[in-house]
C-alpha cells in the first residue's frame, strides 16, 4: 500500500471513528488504519451503557455530558439509529471517606453539567431492591443521565457515516511506526504519507506514540472482561449500579445480569471467584448465580484515568487521543470534536491543555 492523505488516523475503535467522521464532516481527506476489524478493541468489551458521572473526575464528566447530547442526536448526525433507554447510575457508599468525597467533588461536577445527588441508604435500596439488607450501605450518588445504549450501533452508525463522507477504512492493516517528522505511516501494507497523523490505537497507542516522539504514559494493556449470569426469575429493572469499595459493576440484560469488577488478569478463576464472592454480599439473592464470559477486549488506562488528548505542532503534526481508561465510549462524541479543532486551528470547546501529556502528567 502507498498512498497520501491529509490526516492519517489509526485506529478503528469508537474513538478513532469518531475522530474520522469528525474531520472528513469537516471536508478534511482521511484514511483510517485499523490492525484487526472495525471496534475490535476496547470497544468490544464494554457494558454498552453511557453516562455522565464519573466519580472524582470532572473533566471526563464534562466530555460526557457533551458526548451524551451527541448521542441523543445521533439519528440527525451521523445519521444513524441509536437504541437510549434510560436506567440511571447508582454509586453504592460503604464508608464515610467515599461521602466526603462526593460531597468535595459535588461543585465540580454540577459545573460540568452533570445531574448527581447524595441519596440515604433508604432511597438507595428502592432504587436497586437486590442491594442486601446487610450491607453497611451509608449513602449512595444517584445520577439519572445514564442510559443502555449498543456499542456496535455506535461503531457501525460512525464508520458508515465516516464512509458516506470520504474516510478510507482500511482494516486488517497493523500500523508498525510512525515518523511525524516526515508524516510517514508505515504498514505491513506499505506506507502512507500525510499533512498530519491521529494515534486512537487505544492499548496500542503507547509504542506508536513513542515513534512519533511522544511520550504517553499509558498503563500495559489489559484484558477487560464482562461476565453475565445464568437466566434470573423476572425481577424489577435496576440502575447501573456500582459498589464504590469493591468496583463491582452490574445492570441488567434482558433476564440476565451483566458484571464487570476490575481485571483478571493472570489467575481468571480466582477473579471469578472474587467476583462471585462479592456479587454474594452486595446481592444476596443472587448467591450461587452461575457466571459465564460475557466479552473481552484489550484496554489501557492513563494514571489519573482520564485522557490523554492533545498534540505535537506540525506540519506534519501528530495529534493523539489515548488512555481513555474505560471511558471511551461515554467520550468518544466529544473526542472526535477536540481533536477535529485541533487539527484545524480552532478553538475547542474544553481547555485540551487538561488533556495533554505536559510534564505535569507524564510525572
Amino acid at each position: 500500500m502507498r498512498g497520501q492523505a491529509r490526516v492519517v488516523v489509526i485506529g478503528g475503535g469508537v474513538i478513532g471513528l469518531s475522530i474520522a467522521f469528525h474531520l472528513a464532516e469537516a471536508g478534511v481527506d482521511t484514511v483510517l488504519l485499523e490492525r484487526a476489524t472495525l471496534g475490535s478493541g476496547a470497544s468490544r468489551a464494554t457494558a454498552d451503557v453511557v453516562r455522565a458521572y464519573f466519580a472524582g473526575n470532572p473533566v471526563s464528566s464534562a466530555m460526557a455530558v457533551r458526548s451524551l447530547k451527541a448521542y441523543h442526536a445521533f439519528p440527525e448526525r451521523p445519521g444513524a439509529e441509536l437504541p437510549l433507554h434510560r436506567v440511571g447510575y447508582l454509586v453504592l457508599f460503604t464508608e464515610q471517606e467515599q461521602v466526603a468525597a462526593f460531597e468535595a467533588d459535588l461543585p465540580a461536577q454540577l459545573a460540568a453539567g452533570v445531574r448527581v445527588e447524595l441519596i440515604d441508604a433508604r432511597e438507595a435500596r428502592r432504587l436497586n431492591p437486590l442491594v442486601g439488607g446487610d450491607l453497611p450501605l451509608l449513602a449512595a450518588a444517584w445520577s439519572p443521565q445514564a442510559y443502555v445504549s449498543d456499542t456496535a450501533a455506535i461503531v457501525g452508525g460512525y464508520a458508515e457515516a465516516a464512509r458516506r463522507a470520504g474516510v478510507r477504512l482500511r482494516t486488517g492493516c497493523p500500523v508498525t511506526a510512525v515518523d511525524a517528522g516526515g508524516g510517514r505511516v508505515e504498514t505491513a501494507d506499505g506506507v502512507i504519507t500525510a499533512d498530519a497523523v491521529v494515534c486512537a490505537a487505544g492499548a496500542w497507542s503507547a509504542p506508536l506514540a513513542r515513534s512519533a516522539g511522544v511520550d504517553l504514559p499509558l498503563t500495559e494493556p489489559v484484558v477487560q472482561e464482562l461476565l453475565v449470569t445464568d437466566p434470573l426469575p423476572p425481577m424489577p429493572g435496576i440502575p447501573v449500579t456500582l459498589h464504590a469499595a469493591s468496583g463491582l459493576l452490574v445492570r441488567m440484560r434482558g433476564d440476565r445480569l451483566l458484571i464487570g469488577m476490575g481485571y483478571p488478569g493472570p489467575d481468571r478463576d480466582a477473579w471469578r471467584a472474587e467476583v462471585a464472592a462479592q456479587l454474594a454480599v452486595t446481592y444476596p439473592s443472587l448467591a450461587g448465580a452461575g457466571l459465564h464470559t460475557a466479552c473481552t477486549g484489550t484496554r489501557d488506562a492513563s494514571p489519573d484515568r482520564t485522557a490523554f488528548i492533545g498534540h505535537r505542532p506540525g506540519p506534519p503534526a501528530f495529534l493523539y487521543a489515548a488512555g481513555f481508561s474505560g471511558h471511551g465510549l461515554c467520550n468518544a462524541p466529544a473526542a472526535g470534536e477536540l481533536v477535529r479543532d485541533l487539527y484545524l486551528g480552532q478553538d475547542p470547546w474544553l481547555d485540551v491543555a487538561t488533556l495533554a501529556a505536559t510534564p505535569e502528567r507524564v510525572g
